[in-house]
Parts: structure tokens; sequence; C-alpha cells
């Protein structure tokens, strides 16, 4: 009987399964998207770049997620990896 680890309910590994999973997948998708051009259909999701200026400090907020259908796999597969790793 194998016991789950400690560290596994932290967020980060779950995020750092997302990120594997959707690195992943949007490898897979430049890969087959030549073949199966129905995958290289994306959306987009974001927020355009926004900068605080407060004369000594600029910082600059912003982000934009990319989907396609396997990049969306991906994503799933890392959460339910995650959860598999919960149950022990």
């Amino acid at each position: 009987m194998t016991k789950a680890y400690r560290g596994a309910k932290s967020p980060w590994i779950l995020l750092l399964l997302l990120v594997a999973g959707g690195l992943a997948g949007s490898a897979l998708t430049a890969t087959l998207a030549k073949t199966l051009p129905f995958l290289a259909a994306t959306g987009k999701i974001g927020l355009h770049p926004a900068t605080l200026d407060l004369q000594f400090l600029q910082v600059t907020f912003g982000f934009t997620l990319v989907l396609s259908p396997v990049t969306a796999l991906g994503l799933i597969l890392g959460y339910l990896v995650w959860c598999q790793v919960l149950k022990g």
C-alpha cells in the first residue's frame, strides 16, 4: 500500500501539472496541426497589458491564454493526474 506524498495537496503541484499539460498539449498541437487542420483552431482569453507607473516603480500587468482542443485536453489531464495523486 502506497501512501500519498504530503505535499501533493499543494496548489503549486497543481500549477506545475497544469503548466506541463498545457505545454505538452501546445507541442502536440504544433506537431499535429499540419496533418489535422481542425486542431489548429484556437481561442484567446486574456487581459491586455496595463501599466502602473509610480515614478519610482513601474509594473505591467497582463496575460493571454491561447487554447486549442489539444491544449485544453492537456490541462484537463494535468488536473486529473493531480486528483489521482490526492486519492493516493
